[in-house]
């Protein structure tokens, strides 16, 4: 463990990074060492957007100490990078799990939710991220037809 100490604030550096107040990650910065970056930057993968991250945010607009603040930042910026990545991928594959529950063609299916075959495709691989209109009457579609499929085999 480190032998990093906080001083005037209510808070223990072995306490979760995620409930250090912004100071803590300032004295973090300025005097942590290896484990206490380490420390910060597991949080901040764990929840890019999340109070340790906003926390390291505020902290580097008022220090910037050499080296580590970069790469501080850098790993902030590579967390959320590869969260929207993975949120894309997630959104993509319910894209495609409605279209294959519609059980409509491709075709069909984009012009049920008003929109044109080739753009259903970015969808359904994830290079663009429809709108959440979008997605909702996307799931509407898939939800109507397999209910309107269940009428007709009662």
């Amino acid at each position: 463990m480190s032998g990093l100490r906080f001083r005037n604030i209510y808070a223990d550096p072995a306490d979760p990074v995620s409930t250090w107040p912004t100071e803590g990650f300032i004295t973090a910065l300025e005097r942590g060492g290896l484990d206490d970056w380490s420390r910060i930057a597991a949080a901040v993968n764990l929840a890019p957007w999340g109070p340790a991250a906003r926390r390291l945010e505020d902290a580097l607009k008022v220090t910037y100490p050499y080296g580590v603040g970069a790469l501080m930042e850098q790993e902030l910026a590579s967390a959320r990078c590869a969260a929207e990545e993975a949120e894309r991928q997630e959104v993509a594959r319910r894209v495609g799990e409605w279209l294959q529950r519609s059980g409509m063609s491709r075709a069909d299916f984009a012009e049920a939710i008003g929109t044109s075959t080739s753009r259903l495709s970015t969808y359904v691989t994830g290079r663009v991220a429809p709108s959440s209109t979008l997605m909702i009457r996307m799931e509407r579609v898939a939800s109507c037809e397999v209910s309107s499929e269940d009428r007709v085999d009662r």
